[in-house]
């Protein structure tokens, strides 16, 4: 099957089902902040929304996307951005969704460097410019790269590889994906059959500090409590706990379980909700979703819905986000 076959499969998104069930009935204009294969966009326009805009920083989607779009005419509109600025283009919406990470698109593009089993340039980048992978990787510190490792990886072994690294750059600058994924199991040896490959946890560290993505999350979220009117949902897709528990501490604060939204707000001032959790828990796949797409096993969907509050946000700090990200690696 070649690659443009590929692309012209129906795309199916992780957890439409329920988030679709969860966020119903479905109408007035809607954001897609990962638009991707469109797969979200599209269940929205078929479930009824009025207008979709459909945002992603990576300029190559919008290209694939011709193949479907022309028959919603102006119900969709496509936007080159981050859904951190939503502000700029979209206000008074009735719901918004973010579907997190790094999609399979993306990883089975091997020019694009995201992924450790197939051979590409060190890259990583979503929107295609910027500070790359290889910038990063040859040129942070021991200790930056540590940090890195274990904060966005959860990496144990984060000083092993980063010492490794930087003793490798040295006779020779990383340049390709297979060359750091080579190297990082050589440090922590071959794993065994039917775990993942050694190189995962580092190269997901990576591709978060190259993207911001944890950052870009924060303002999102922040954006989504701006944009949406009252009685708006916002539907929040993880893939993996760190980002997952962005996603839960932010509605959790906005909601009023999880105490005040600001931590640099006088103690004796009180933060209305600005949402409220519904449902309260965290939906995760169904048996049948586990037998159509494997990879949702990990997914959780969150839904909030909007409140007549004013818009207040945490920030950064008031979510406790490594301090990494604040440095603004991008």
């Amino acid at each position: 099957m070649t690659a443009a076959t590929d692309q012209k499969k129906p795309h199916t998104p992780v957890l439409l089902r329920p988030l679709l069930k969860a966020v119903a009935p479905v109408s007035g204009a809607w954001l897609d902040g990962t638009f991707g294969a469109g797969g979200y966009t599209r269940g929205l326009l078929e479930a009824g929304a009025d207008v979709v805009y459909g945002v992603d920083r990576d300029p190559a989607v919008f290209e694939m996307a011709k193949d479907w779009a022309e028959p919603y005419g102006d119900r969709l509109k496509l936007v080159e951005g981050t859904f951190g600025q939503m502000d700029d283009y979209a206000s008074g919406l009735d719901g918004v969704v973010l579907d997190l990470g790094v999609s399979s698109m993306q990883l089975d593009q091997a020019e694009r460097g995201f992924s450790f089993m197939r051979d590409g340039p060190l890259d990583m980048r979503m929107s295609q410019s910027g500070v790359s992978a290889a910038d990063l990787v040859n040129g942070c510190s021991e200790a930056e790269l540590a940090d890195i490792l274990f904060q966005y990886g959860e990496e144990r072994a984060s000083w092993r590889i980063a010492k490794a690294i930087v003793a490798a750059r040295e006779v020779e600058p990383f340049t390709t994906t297979l060359a750091l994924a080579s190297l990082i199991e050589k440090v922590l040896g071959r794993g065994k059959p039917g775990q993942s490959h050694p190189a995962t946890r580092s190269f997901q560290a990576i591709r978060i500090a190259v993207n911001d993505e944890f950052g870009q999350l924060i303002e999102g979220l922040e954006a989504a409590e701006r944009a949406l009117k009252l009685g708006g949902k916002l539907a929040v897709v993880t893939f993996h706990s760190l980002e997952d528990r962005i996603a839960k501490k932010f509605l959790q604060a906005r909601s009023g379980g999880g105490g005040n939204a600001n931590r640099y707000a006088p103690a004796d001032v009180e933060m209305q909700p600005a949402f409220k959790l519904t449902p309260r828990k965290a939906i995760g796949p169904d048996t049948e979703e586990l037998l159509e797409n494997p990879r949702s096993r990990s997914a959780i969907l969150r839904v909030a819905t909007r409140t007549d509050a004013p818009a207040e946000g945490a920030g950064r700090a008031g979510l406790g986000l490594p301090k990494l990200v604040t440095q603004g690696r991008n």
